[in-house]
């Protein structure tokens, strides 16, 4: 099956679906020009597949090309961020260390 992400504004979050089936969604809250996310959940029928990996990146291009900041209070997004340094430029300076996030140049932790 094909795997996709959508943005779902109405219920303030983004979804996974494996084909028609949703597997699982990242929470959020938008404000200004800041998108905090709060919670990601994938489906127990889903685990292991990595789509939790592709919620996020997904959901994270997205914000990127929407020219957002991003608050990673959810674990597991503040954990993507940080092994995936590409996105860390997401996460404002000043807000890094809240997150335990390195500052620019340091390196993924």
């Amino acid at each position: 099956m094909s795997v996709t992400v959508r943005d779902n504004p109405e219920a303030n979050r983004f979804e996974v679906f494996d084909g028609d089936d949703l597997a699982g969604f990242a929470e959020y809250r938008l404000h200004d020009q800041v998108i905090d996310f709060t919670h990601t959940e994938v489906d127990d029928a889903f685990a292991g597949r990595g789509l939790a990996g592709r919620l996020v990146g997904a959901a994270l291009d997205e914000v990127r090309g929407r020219g957002l900041a991003v608050r990673p209070y959810c674990p597991y997004v503040n954990k993507f961020i940080a092994k995936h340094e590409e996105y860390l430029d997401l996460v404002a300076a000043g807000d890094r260390a809240e997150f335990k996030l390195p500052a620019a140049g340091e390196g993924a932790q």
